[in-house]
């Protein structure tokens, strides 16, 4: 996949965005964030502009009892153009975000949408499984159309002042915490434990190479080793600490205590800055790589609960 996209949009251009799902409660943040018009300088001339809400998942409450009052929304609320289909927000947008919250919709809507060789963002998770994340990066690399995919949490203020005032090789291990309610149709630690996960690989990189978790009913570790013998680790509660965190350790000492602090910069806002860039740019801040090894990395979590033992990763 090239690094620049021939489509992209020049700095000073309107810059208009579809949405694809309408049952993910972000969808409203979004809208407010990309067509309020006292939006932050990053994102001037930026606009949420279509949206086409897809089929709710009948057997995933949270998709199918909120997606007509987010649709209403934004119809309402925030002046976004509603469409009958995927093709129609395609006519009329330059780049486009993927926000359906059922993970198992992703893969087929994905590739609905990457033959028009606009960016896209993908919602967490980008897939629910390593193999439908292969063929869907396989097929953007066919298409040669730019994608991003994370979750938010990547973008928490702490972490990112940390890792910014870090050397990478200086970073030995770190430890990331969280809340992690199950959700039945998207398996385990795809759910709520994939921010934990992404927050963990912003800080240690791509290159884990094993994976042991444990669970019990109220309380999830998942323990990652890197090749280079670093350890990472992330901890879900189901009652109690509902606060993402975490620390860094280094070379020499560790980090302060990390987390999500009132009055700095929201991850949401810092997060949409990130993917207005690439909208424009065509260059993702996150490597391909890095997203499928949170994929596997998640996945081997579940396959280590579920067969209690250790998981070696595909190298």
């Amino acid at each position: 996949m090239r690094n620049g996209h021939e489509g992209g949009n020049e700095q000073n251009e309107p810059l208009r965005i579809g949405m694809i799902g309408l049952d993910n409660s972000r969808v409203l943040a979004f809208a407010k964030l990309l067509n309020d018009e006292r939006q932050p300088e990053p994102l001037k001339s930026a606009s949420l502009v279509a949206a086409w809400q897809g089929a709710a998942s009948a057997d995933f409450a949270m998709s199918a009892t909120r997606i007509d009052n987010y649709r209403e929304a934004l119809k309402n609320e925030h002046g976004v153009r509603m469409m009958d289909s995927l093709e129609e927000v395609a006519a009329v947008c330059d780049a486009w975000m993927l926000e359906a919250v059922d993970g198992r919709v992703h893969e087929e809507l994905f590739a609905r949408m990457v033959p028009y060789r606009k960016p896209i963002f993908v919602d967490k998770p980008f897939a629910l499984d390593s193999k439908a994340a292969e063929r869907m990066i396989r097929l953007a690399w066919e298409y040669e159309t730019p994608f991003m995919s994370c979750s938010a949490l990547r973008y928490m203020e702490s972490l990112v002042v940390a890792m910014a005032e870090t050397e990478p090789d200086a970073i030995a291990g770190a430890d990331f915490h969280g809340p992690m309610p199950l959700e039945p149709t998207q398996p385990g630690y795809f759910w709520y434990g994939i921010h934990m996960a992404e927050m963990l690989f912003k800080a240690m990189g791509a290159g884990c190479e094993e994976v042991r978790a444990v669970r019990t009913s109220e309380h999830d570790v998942a323990i990652g080793v890197w090749r280079d013998g670093r350890i990472g680790t992330i901890r879900g509660y189901r009652s109690g600490n509902e606060a993402f965190g975490g620390k860094l350790h280094l070379s020499r000492g560790s980090s302060g205590s990390l987390s999500v602090h009132e009055g700095g910069k929201p991850f949401l806002a810092a997060m949409m800055e990130d993917v207005v860039q690439f909208f424009r740019s065509g260059r993702t801040p996150i490597d391909p790589a890095e997203t499928l090894a949170i994929i596997r990395f998640l996945e081997a979590a579940n396959d280590s609960i579920r067969l209690n033992q250790a998981i070696k990763l595909k190298a």
